[in-house]
């Protein structure tokens, strides 16, 4: 490659699964189970939300309790609290999707330059990266905790640039949250959407990702035929 390429890979949703978080409930909530854990992970979300627009900053971590307490409340479920902290503790050492570590692998080989960049606190994404065995894929793990905010504030795909040294026309956003995609998009990356699931409703939105793929194994392959289509 003539123009050095970055990838910006997010990381809970895109390259780490809810698996185990469902699975745990299971013995609360029994076939309730996935329901409970889709309402955890998109009031994490807005939780997130809320807290870049009010800017009042916490980290990711404490919008994951909040939203277990408010998911508990609406499924009406009482937990320990030993049992609240070995479901948080759990999100330390979440399992990776199937097809990751081919991924990056072909990434590495290719010559991509691949990094973080996540809502997660720079404590946390150490703990997860390495107990995953993954942290040498990535040159730089950028978190937004660095500037008190969250994605898709413009200032976080800002504060990536800044570590990466990279272009915005040179960078891709890799992930499984359309918001981050569409957000870096917005700011002028390029955008891969990790489509895992014909169940996600895409936003309607007027911007589209620059590829779909539906696993990580597809993306070498995705962003080579765009490159050169661009070229041609």
């Amino acid at each position: 490659m003539t123009t050095p390429i970055t990838l910006a890979f997010d990381v809970y949703g895109t390259l780490f699964s809810d698996i185990s978080i469902c699975k745990a409930m299971e013995q609360f909530v029994g076939d309730n189970a996935r329901k409970f854990t889709t309402a955890l992970r998109e009031k994490q979300i807005e939780y997130s939300f809320r807290r870049g627009l009010m800017r009042d900053y916490a980290p990711f971590h404490v919008c994951i309790e909040d939203a277990l307490e408010y998911t508990c409340y609406t499924f009406d479920l009482e937990l320990k609290e030993s049992d609240k902290k070995e479901l948080l503790d759990s999100y330390l050492c979440l399992q990776t999707f199937p097809d990751v570590l081919d991924a990056l692998e072909e990434l590495k080989s290719a010559g991509y330059r691949m990094s973080i960049l996540s809502n997660g606190h720079p404590d946390d994404l150490n703990k997860l990266l390495q107990n995953a065995k993954i942290t040498d894929y990535f040159e730089d793990i950028v978190s937004v905790d660095e500037i008190g905010s969250f994605k898709p504030n413009p200032e976080v795909y800002e504060l990536f640039l800044k570590y990466s040294g990279t272009k915005k026309e040179n960078t891709w956003m890799v992930s499984g949250n359309t918001f981050d995609f569409i957000g870096a998009m917005s700011y002028g990356f390029k955008g891969a959407y990790v489509n895992r699931s014909t169940d996600v409703v895409f936003d309607p939105w007027e911007i589209d990702p620059t590829v779909v793929v539906e696993n990580l194994t597809e993306l070498a392959t995705k962003i080579k035929d765009n490159l050169t289509q661009t070229k041609s």
